[in-house]
């Protein structure tokens, strides 16, 4: 392939990485531990953890796992917001040879049950706030070990019990929740202090994710994600970012907020993985929602790079306390998820002095494959171009590559792309190519530097706030609904999230309404997945055979206006 956009690359980012360049992750985070001992690794409501401390807690915490007899390979749920407790948790489970299963804290029972279930997870570490859903469906999955967290718990003393306090009593933010034979997580840490840890040799090809997904189907699954895969993307986004960090002044430490949770892939590689590669100083951030909060934190420090979504940037701006923020240090704004708008980068680049940088990837691709320079100075409207090591092809419905400027969808080849999903080599193949390209299901044009831009999407994934939403799993959920006969869903332009969902429904009970089928989503979806909109309808376009159309629904002008 002719890799076209390298004769745009900066000066100093190179072609290739070696993704080889470690054995294991777990290699690699023990070379950060060492070399960066004394330095600070996270902060999290003003309690700071050295590398030194995150070395000894997860070598703990990895004893005690060990010590529960999970083979090598077991997965392990982790399910908490942005806490201390997360980046511990990580390194414990794959220090100790296990795989990481990232869950989001505000999945609704049916979803928690099904992630777990399809992951065989056998051990969970949750923060107490979210213990009430897993007791709900502990039961029907192949859970045995519970470790459980709680907010206040790593900030010592009389400040962590101020803050546990607080969340339940005050806040009343724990729900009552019963689970047999749980173990603290401070406990685990003192327990694991006194038993032995034994090192494993993780191979490049082991599981270390499982990051859960539509991908291009409805179906929730599991993106197995390698060590090799993720070293990849953590060097290749390392390599990238050079341009934008060599600016002078240059910082001993990168300091990086980390607002987008840690669940979420973009958070994961690009914040944690990547920050821990560099030595840097990640401020966690449980709850991005509250933006007058994080504004408070901002102000606490000198910040060199903020990745977010379209939402958390246009919401700063927004708030009346932005302007109190000190930008002088921010080298690089990373913008994903969802598309940036040009009005929200030029506000952004005006307030900050900097530009927003987008890139493109997605879970199955560890997440970065495609991103704009580092060091660019104006909105592109594009995603920018492949990353060393990235192949980058546009491809016809026959796999054929279309001339420069046509549109067709974006394929992806590299060391950053996922394995394969879990347990589903039927959903594998039908997104891997024979030659090792994985079919993105987003459709883009190429220009002749390379440099592409998406047009449309050729699946009918919803993207609200920079997560997906697919509608065959809203539909099969809304069905269920005793008054509801047939029901179609459709993303509608939102000025807030990107895309709201709405839900067109034909009725089975007359008496049904916007409202009673409104607090039904609540109860079975999570807050990003819920439509915003409700409409009934009398029918839904289908085709000869029976098929719900959703792209006439979507096309519909009313539709467009929510």
């Amino acid at each position: 392939m002719d890799k076209i956009w390298l004769k745009s690359y900066p000066a100093n980012v190179p072609a290739e990485i070696d993704p080889d360049q470690y054995g294991s992750l777990v290699q690699l985070l023990e070379e950060s531990f060492q070399k960066f001992a004394t330095r600070k690794a996270y902060v999290c409501m003003d309690k700071f953890l050295t590398y030194g401390e995150l070395d000894q807690y997860s070598k703990r915490m990895a004893a005690w796992l060990q010590s529960r007899g999970l083979s090598k390979g077991a997965r392990v749920a982790v399910m908490m917001p942005n806490v201390l407790q997360y980046p511990i948790a990580i390194a414990a489970i794959l220090r100790a040879g296990y795989s990481v299963v990232n869950v989001n804290p505000l999945y609704t029972p049916r979803e928690l049950e099904h992630q777990l279930t399809d992951s065989g997870s056998e051990a969970i570490i949750v923060l107490e706030n979210f213990a009430h859903t897993l007791e709900q469906v502990l039961a029907r999955t192949p859970v045995k070990h519970i470790v459980v967290a709680s907010m206040g718990e790593m900030l010592g003393g009389l400040k962590g019990a101020i803050v546990n306090f607080v969340v339940r009593n005050v806040k009343k933010m724990v729900p009552a929740f019963s689970l047999p034979n749980i173990v603290r997580f401070r406990d685990v840490l003192a327990q694991g202090e006194r038993m032995s840890f034994t090192p494993v040799k993780a191979s490049a090809t082991d599981v270390a994710f499982l990051q859960y997904t539509g991908g291009t189907t409805g179906v929730s699954k599991g993106a197995t994600l390698t060590h090799r895969n993720i070293i990849a993307n953590v060097l290749q986004s390392e390599a990238w970012s050079q341009p934008a960090l060599a600016k002078a002044p240059v910082v001993e430490q990168v300091v990086i907020v980390c607002a987008l949770p840690m669940y979420h892939i973009f958070a994961l590689t690009c914040c944690a993985m990547w920050g821990m590669r560099v030595g840097a100083l990640n401020i966690l951030i449980p709850n991005p929602r509250d933006i007058g909060g994080l504004i408070k934190e901002l102000c606490k420090y000198k910040i060199n790079m903020l990745p977010a979504v379209n939402t958390l940037f246009n919401a700063l701006l927004n708030h009346p306390d932005f302007s109190k923020v000190d930008f002088s240090g921010l080298k690089i704004s990373n913008g994903g998820g969802m598309a940036m708008q040009r009005v929200v980068n030029d506000k952004w680049k005006q307030l900050t002095g900097s530009c927003i940088i987008e890139g493109y990837g997605l879970s199955e691709t560890s997440p970065v494959a495609i991103s704009n320079r580092s060091d660019l100075m104006a909105f592109t409207g594009t995603i920018g171009m492949p990353v060393p090591s990235t192949e980058v092809a546009i491809v016809d419905d026959n796999g054929q590559p279309v001339a420069l400027g046509e549109p067709g969808e974006i394929v992806i080849r590299g060391p950053q792309v996922m394995a394969g999903y879990w347990n589903r080599p039927d959903e594998t193949a039908k997104v891997m190519t024979a030659d090792g390209f994985f079919k993105s299901g987003d459709v883009g044009i190429m220009n002749a530097d390379g440099v592409v831009k998406i047009v449309d999407r050729k699946k009918d994934m919803i993207l609200v706030s920079g997560f997906n939403v697919y509608p065959n799993e809203l539909e099969e959920v809304i069905a269920r609904h005793p008054g509801v006969l047939e029901c179609a869903c459709v993303g509608v332009p939102d000025e807030h999230s990107g895309e709201a969902v709405k839900v067109f429904v034909v009725r089975k009970d007359p008496n049904l309404t916007v409202e009673q089928l409104m607090a039904y989503c609540k109860q079975e979806f999570t807050g990003y997945k819920r439509p915003k909109h409700i409409e009934f309808r009398t029918e839904l376009p289908k085709t000869n055979v029976g098929k719900i159309l959703r792209r006439v629904l979507r096309d519909e002008k009313h539709v467009a206006q929510g």
